[in-house]
């Protein structure tokens, strides 16, 4: 393996650096709300980012996710790009590419999905008309034609959609069939109710009453539209893969390169604060327990930007990537929390001011946590896909009892 970014992956990450420091400023965050920063969407979209992710892969997306959550700037370029741009341009018919991905790039139309980067989705019922279960993943009634690309009507609630009132298109899962459909957010029987989560996303509650969906389209592998070979690190054939499987571990491994950079964003605010305050005469940095505290958050955004790598590369040389990209996702979940409490511990009783910026950082670190999925739940789901996947043999004999020597 071999994590060095091409030379095309390494000039979209900096081209993303450059516009998230110069328009996603802390002033400007504070003034935006939750809604979706229109003038730094408008500028990353002019810059051909959103479109660069086709060309870079999965590993160029997650280098420029690192560097939207350093600034923890407001704009769905995840959902939009996991959702839309990445998962039409793998799965979606030689139509679907002519007509979807062109707006998506220029940023006329956004993406999201309706379902957590997580197992389940809306799920299919024989019966009419699907009521909320009460958890993350709501319930639906899908109907298709059985054409390849056919159309169907959904009925359902998913409670929280992340970017919802922002998207001009959404991707619901159905978690019984693995079979995916794009909604227009804009089309009769679907209702879009805005909430609050942690984080400020735009983020709303999705609400499908016999709404018309098409079904994302599923051809042949071949067609599959993969990186170009300058963007891979070894030639690649193109591989049979699940729809559902693969927009997952996309999600996740993209989500977890957004959490890497929310982390360090949260750790680089501890540190310049820790230098320039002083306490007994001498900067903060200097005390032991401080240094330890920040050794620690330094390891684990490495472990969480290091998995999400692997991930990322595999899915991009074509190789399986479901376990990795879920290994990626519990260490966004579990130690990108801890990263984010550390940086706001360290900043003292400021930390707890809900306008300092580091309180940005929290806020997205726990939502991302959230949105991934808790650590024992992640880890569950890693040992099915990993004891599933590698089943003890059936004849194996039974090892006898240990007999000592005389």
């Amino acid at each position: 393996m071999d994590f060095t970014p091409t030379p095309e992956q390494s000039a979209a990450r900096e081209l993303a650096a450059e516009i998230f420091g110069d328009l996603s400023t802390p002033e400007r965050l504070a003034a935006g709300g939750s809604g979706t920063d229109a003038a730094l969407w408008k500028a990353l979209c002019a810059a051909g980012l959103p479109g660069a992710a086709e060309e870079t892969g999965l590993l160029g997306l997650v280098l420029m996710l690192e560097e939207q959550g350093r600034t923890t700037a407001q704009v769905p370029f995840a959902a939009t790009c996991v959702y839309g741009l990445l998962a039409i341009g793998a799965h979606g018919s030689a139509e679907q590419r002519a007509r979807l991905l062109p707006p998506l790039r220029t940023g006329e139309a956004v993406a999201t999905g309706a379902f957590p980067a997580r197992r389940g989705g809306v799920r299919a019922e024989g019966t009419a008309g699907g009521t909320a279960d009460g958890t993350a993943n709501g319930t639906a009634n899908v109907k298709a034609d059985g054409t390849p690309n056919g159309t169907g009507w959904l009925t359902g609630v998913v409670p929280v959609v992340p970017w919802l009132c922002a998207a001009s298109h959404v991707l619901v899962p159905d978690g019984a069939t693995r079979t995916l459909w794009l909604v227009r957010t804009d089309a009769a029987g679907v209702r879009r109710d805005p909430v609050e989560t942690t984080a400020p996303w735009s983020a709303g509650r999705l609400t499908l009453d016999g709404a018309p969906a098409e079904r994302l389209g599923a051809e042949a592998a071949a067609e599959r539209l993969v990186p170009a070979p300058s963007a891979l690190p070894h030639p690649t054939r193109p591989a049979v893969r699940d729809a559902y499987a693969d927009i997952l571990a996309l999600a996740r491994t993209a989500f977890a390169g957004l959490q890497a950079g929310v982390a360090a964003g949260s750790l680089a605010r501890a540190v310049a604060h820790t230098t320039i305050r002083e306490q007994f005469g001498r900067p903060l940095s200097t005390n032991q327990g401080v240094l330890l505290r920040a050794a620690d958050a330094h390891m684990d955004i490495e472990a969480i930007r290091v998995t999400a790598y692997e991930a990322a590369w595999r899915r991009d040389a074509g190789l399986d990537a479901g376990p990795h990209a879920l290994t990626a996702a519990w260490w966004a979940s579990e130690a990108g929390t801890r990263v984010v409490h550390t940086g706001q511990h360290l900043h003292g009783g400021i930390g707890a001011d809900l306008d300092h910026p580091v309180h940005r950082h929290f806020l997205w670190g726990r939502q991302l946590a959230g949105y991934l999925g808790s650590g024992a739940e992640v880890l569950e789901e890693l040992g099915e896909l990993l004891t599933t996947a590698c089943p003890a043999p059936a004849d194996r004999p039974t090892p006898s009892p240990r007999t000592e020597a005389p």
